[in-house]
């Protein structure tokens, strides 16, 4: 009984937080507008018994994705935020794989303080920091006023409602999901092993291309993963810092759920998102459970 209860309680769990909602936008996504209450049709009556089930699965229909795939702002939109996420996911892995690298190699008596400062920014609200992104990049913001201080720039930079400050957002809210998981692969690493690459004649760049690389090579591909997979259907970033060319599935689907009011078309949206996302999931997942076997 304690085998059955420690098993079923995390399966309750998805349950009920995820089947069963994931259950609830695919009917809405199989459903038609309606202006009504709920905005969509039909809604299941209980009272009506069977032949009210029966009903009620007969008019349910794919016209919603049938609409999707016709529709080329919707596939633009899901590869324009598949670029951006890769873009974005390669940026954020060019960076943080030097600090995490440095933390690693620093003084122990050091990691704990470096550690809390790449945690720090989870200390201030995340609209906050996005917020402040928009004061650092506009056209008066600081960063403009100290190029032109220095006499690097004649005039402003139109950074803000741009790609780049799309990517600049998503690279700093993000940057801590790739650090964190890459220095604690760098960190269990044995420097005995370099020691021994060094002295069978390997460079310092080649024992790191040949040893380090490879051996972190778990940490960069859980980072990877934790990076990209929130950044495809970001919303926050894309709405405050991008403008109008910037186009990515989160915006879409905001404005299909408050500004349209089409909820059907929404859920197909979510529901899509949601079949795109299992990939990186599954393969995340499969790559923690080998590395759980090869440590055990």
């Amino acid at each position: 009984m304690r085998r059955i209860f420690v098993i079923a309680v995390p399966y309750l769990w998805l349950l009920a937080l995820f089947l069963v909602p994931f259950l609830i936008v695919l009917k809405i996504a199989l459903s038609d507008m309606a202006l009504a209450i709920p905005p969509y049709a039909p809604t299941l009556d209980f009272q009506a018994g069977w032949a009210g089930i029966k009903a009620f699965v007969s008019e349910l229909d794919f016209e919603n994705f049938t609409f999707l795939a016709s529709d080329d702002l919707y596939w633009k939109a899901y590869l324009s935020s598949l670029r951006i996420a890769l873009v974005s996911t390669f940026l954020t892995l060019l960076i943080g794989y030097p600090m995490a690298y440095a933390m690693a190699r620093s003084p122990e008596a050091w990691r704990p303080t470096l550690l809390m400062l790449v945690i720090l920014p989870f200390w201030t609200s995340f609209l906050i920091r996005v917020y402040s992104w928009m004061g650092i990049l506009s056209s008066e913001g600081y960063l403009n006023q100290f190029l032109l201080w220095i006499g690097l720039i004649d005039t402003p930079l139109a950074i803000i409602n741009t790609n780049l400050a799309v990517y600049i957002g998503v690279v700093y809210t993000y940057l801590p999901f790739m650090i964190l998981p890459v220095y604690a692969t760098l960190e269990k690493l044995d420097g005995q092993l370099l020691e021994a690459a060094e002295d069978l004649g390997c460079s310092r760049l080649s024992a790191f291309w040949l040893v380090t690389f490879p051996l972190s090579r778990s940490g960069i591909i859980a980072g990877c993963f934790l990076v990209f997979i929130p950044t495809i259907g970001e919303f926050v970033i894309p709405s405050l810092l991008g403008g109008s060319d910037t186009l990515m599935i989160g915006k879409v689907l905001w404005e299909e759920f408050f500004s349209n009011r089409d909820w059907p078309v929404a859920s197909a949206v979510a529901v899509i998102l949601l079949l795109i996302l299992i990939i990186p999931i599954v393969l995340f997942q499969r790559n923690e459970q080998k590395q759980r076997e090869s440590e055990g």
